[in-house]
């Protein structure tokens, strides 16, 4: 059975800072001509950090696209300052948003954030034997981030009453708690 779609038009309609909207016009394998909204987003990182007391930092931040504060692992998107090295701009982030660097950056996964619509494509790193940084890089103008650190305990409970609903953060928590399963 055939899949992939044929493009027969493509416009982008939205160019920002973050992300491009692009329109196509597709022939389906059926041979149905339909609509695609594709959101190109450039590729990110995410990190659960784990502090040496054993409780991951999570971050509370405004997201303007749900209208509301969110806890989130520290996360961004790969930038010029990066050359599309994935562990550099973990360490560049967990340095930005949490002053900590790891002793050891492992990766986890990497995986589509929202196949439907985006094609952002997420690194997800586990930090650990964390420090605080001796140079702190600047942080970005447009953030206002909280730290907390909780508990794997409290993470999961934190999950089950709907604190955190964020996909990547939960990702991390349920791979934190198989991490602790295994011995």
């Amino acid at each position: 059975m055939e899949f992939e779609e044929r493009p027969i038009s493509s416009k982008t309609v939205f160019h920002g800072h973050l992300i491009d909207v692009e329109v196509q016009q597709v022939i389906t394998p059926h041979g149905n001509i339909t609509q695609r909204e594709i959101v190109h987003h450039a590729p990110a990182i995410a990190i659960l950090a784990l502090t040496t007391d054993n409780k991951m930092i999570l971050e509370k931040q405004w997201r303007a696209p749900i209208a509301k504060t969110t806890l989130e692992i520290p996360a961004g998107k790969l930038d010029q300052r990066d050359a599309d090295n994935a562990l550099h701009a973990a360490k560049r982030e967990l340095n930005e948003e949490t002053r900590y660097e790891a002793t050891s950056l492992k990766k986890i996964s990497s995986f589509y954030t929202s196949v439907g619509c985006m094609d952002e494509y997420m690194t997800l790193y586990l930090a650990t034997g964390l420090k605080r940084v001796s140079n702190e890089l600047p942080q970005d103008q447009d953030e206002q981030l909280i730290l907390k650190e909780v508990t794997l305990p409290q993470a999961l409970e934190m999950i089950d009453r709907g604190e955190i609903e964020d996909a990547k953060t939960i990702m991390a928590i349920y791979y934190w708690q198989g991490m602790n399963n295994r011995g």
